[in-house]
């Protein structure tokens, strides 16, 4: 991959990507850190491309535009936790103390201690929730593992581990719950067929609202950066 920059007010950076695949030049904006991506395919000059995205200035600005502005964790930010809004503010013990809309943090960087905080806390509702669903299929799991990943919220593996991103958190209680229902019925189903998501309902119960929820919301918990 190259990096190049889009002229104009403001440049914006692009990053060429060429591809064996590819059939034509393709434009995508990242809706986690606004990154704009140019595919090219093999045999096509920089050059190019490079006309092919001034052509979509004024698309790349308007979408980047539109998109939400990053958060950075400092005080004063306000961060979603378990889907309430709460509001970071330095605190004077050494622990991390939320309470009626509002975390304390102790001295120190802001982000990483309240990223640790965060993944505590997110291991220890995905584990209940994970340890309760698989006893309702009478299934076992090998191990969880929590990761910041970008492409998805979890998974499970042949060998029945587990990994969810801790970044879940933020979201409401009940994305989370069916997060965890949804790999937890991959030890039953490895698949997504209709016996597979029969599966989900049965310990999760009416899962659309939640799985909608974080297809339309869930980009926007990349915002915060830690």
């Amino acid at each position: 991959m190259a990096e190049h920059i889009l002229p104009g007010a403001p440049p914006i950076p692009l990053v060429l990507r060429r591809s064996g695949r590819a059939r034509r030049i393709s434009l995508r904006i990242s809706q986690l850190d606004g990154r704009v991506t140019l595919t090219l395919p093999n045999g096509v000059p920089d050059a190019e491309a490079l006309e092919f995205a001034a052509s979509k200035g004024a698309w790349i600005r308007n979408n980047l535009t539109a998109r939400p502005d990053d958060v950075q964790i400092a005080p004063g930010a306000v961060v979603p936790i378990e889907g309430v809004p709460c509001r970071i503010s330095p605190g004077t013990g050494r622990r991390v103390i939320m309470q009626s809309g509002e975390v304390f943090l102790p001295k120190g960087p802001a982000g990483p201690r309240l990223a640790a905080w965060l993944r505590v806390l997110a291991r220890d509702r995905l584990a209940e929730a994970s340890d309760r669903y698989a006893a309702e299929l009478g299934q076992t799991y090998a191990r969880i593992t929590l990761r910041d990943t970008r492409s998805r919220w979890g998974s499970c593996s042949s060998q029945k581990a587990l990994m969810y991103s801790w970044r879940l958190i933020l979201a409401p209680p009940e994305v989370l719950q069916y997060v965890a229902a949804h790999e937890v019925a991959h030890l039953v189903e490895m698949n997504h067929s209709s016996a597979f998501w029969d599966t989900v309902a049965q310990v999760c119960g009416a899962y659309a609202a939640p799985r909608q929820w974080l297809r339309q919301n869930g980009a926007a918990l990349h915002r915060y950066r830690f």
